[in-house]
């Protein structure tokens, strides 16, 4: 279970232990004379490809220790994601005193926010491990301290949900330094430096725009589902033309343009962009949760070019009626921008015809407990929105009782250590499992991995 901790406020999660009971297991058969077969235990780093962030319990015996046994048939491998992309070890920004969450004070006003941020925008302050950020300052372009309309409704939504953010956030610290799943800061944490993941490119989205250009496929002739054998290598045509499925009970590895990706058990995806969601709607599933993390229009994005962005028109065209069932549970990822808030509300979420019931936000902190940057930064908050609502019934629909929907609570935090790597949230499954029907059909949109049970799509899967 991905949920170290339950209270009133929220859930505090391990993001890192969700990955490595996902079920990443291999079974390879290995004969030997006499039919005598080799199973080892041992651990160490898998170094297959730079994409693949994960270590390998059999890959190297000089590495550990081996158990030999005549009468096995197979050998296991499980795979463990790499710790280190988790070893966020201290704020990326360091936080005054009064800003820290062990020791400062959940009631601050606007006006100190302002202040507070006013004197960010100034260079005043200093960066994490101490380094004087006013030299920094320096190279930025000046600007008047006025705010804008943009800022002044981030500031009053900030001062909204910061006492809620601040208190909640307390409580599940404090319980998980209770139980040894957090740590207080020490000389060594706080000395240390955070793993900084270099660039890990998978390729994945410029294949999805390469498959433009492949033949069209007749539709009478086409699967809608390619079910994973024993097979390693998949032509990429088949693999970017209809939903991939892991039946089994064991992870699968696939090979793709001569890189490895482990799938997990019971797993399917649709690996395309947006233009080519037409397999998806084939599979003929109607899903009664649907996660979106949508790739969000902003300067930043626009400037790192980093992934590709939709606009809110875009956004919308998303056929989330072709796709969800009744009543299905939306849950969609927004950034802090009070514009792409209103959006989902005012115009998306209706648009789709779906409710809007909640406002959660996840928290980001460190391996002791405190937020990642401080909560009243001015450019980057320590947390994000996600936007809850269900899929509305129709009229005809709406006389039929409708069973074991239950009711989804306002204002939750899920607080989390955050992944090293860009864009990758904390998993969803366990929280929303008490809010939904055992067994149900789940979809991520919009996902940069995989999950047991669930059904994935997106050009960076």
């Amino acid at each position: 279970m991905s949920v170290v901790h339950r209270l009133r406020a929220g859930w505090l999660l391990d993001h890192l232990s969700f990955i490595n009971q996902c079920g990443y297991e291999i079974c390879d058969s290995l004969p030997y004379p006499g039919g005598v077969t080799l199973r080892t235990s041992v651990t160490s780093e898998y170094h297959a490809t730079s994409t693949f962030p994960a270590t390998s319990s059999r890959d190297d015996p000089g590495l550990g220790d081996a158990v030999e046994e005549t009468e096995g048939k197979t050998v296991k491998t499980r795979y463990v994601f790499r710790e280190e992309f988790f070893d966020i070890s201290k704020p990326h920004i360091a936080a005054a005193p009064e800003q820290q969450l062990l020791q400062g004070d959940p009631e601050v006003s606007l006006t100190e926010i302002k202040a507070s941020s006013s004197a960010e925008e100034h260079g005043e302050g200093t960066k994490s491990g101490g380094e004087d950020s006013v030299a920094g300052a320096r190279k930025k372009r000046k600007r008047k301290c006025v705010f804008n309309q943009g800022e002044l409704d981030a500031l009053e939504y900030h001062t909204k949900v910061r006492k809620l953010i601040w208190e909640g956030t307390l409580h599940l610290v404090q319980e998980g330094l209770k139980s040894g799943f957090l740590h207080h800061a020490t000389t060594e944490l706080s000395c240390g430096k955070n793993v900084v993941p270099g660039h890990i490119g998978c390729g994945l989205a410029d294949l999805c725009e390469m498959a433009k250009q492949f033949p069209a496929v007749n539709d009478s002739d086409h699967r809608a589902v390619h079910v994973l054998d024993n097979e390693t290598s998949i032509p990429e045509q088949d693999l970017l033309s209809c939903v991939t499925e892991n039946n089994s009970n064991r992870a699968k590895i696939v090979v793709l343009m001569g890189q490895k990706y482990l799938v997990p058990p019971k797993s399917s995806f649709l690996l395309s962009d947006i233009s080519r969601l037409q397999p998806l709607l084939k599979y003929k599933k109607k899903y009664d949760v649907i996660v979106i993390d949508p790739p969000w229009e902003n300067k930043s994005v626009k400037r790192s070019n980093r992934y590709s962005h939709l606009s809110s028109w875009q956004i919308k065209q998303i056929p989330v009626a072709a796709l969800a069932a009744p009543d299905c549970l939306i849950v969609t990822w927004v950034t802090n921008r009070q514009k792409h808030l209103r959006f989902v509300k005012d115009e998306l979420y209706p648009h789709w015809s779906v409710k809007t019931l909640a406002e959660w936000h996840w928290v980001k902190i460190t391996r002791s407990g405190e937020f990642v940057l401080p909560l009243d930064s001015f450019h980057k908050k320590p947390y994000e929105v996600l936007i809850l609502g269900r899929v509305q019934r129709s009229v005809k629909e709406a006389l039929r009782k409708s069973e074991d929907v239950l009711p989804i609570p306002e204002h939750k935090l899920i607080v989390s250590i955050p992944c090293g790597l860009h864009s990758h949230k904390p998993p969803l499954a366990a929280v929303l499992a008490e809010f939904i029907k055992p067994d149900v059909e789940c979809l991520e949109l919009f996902a940069r991995n995989l999950q047991p049970g669930w059904t994935s799509w997106g050009n960076e899967l």
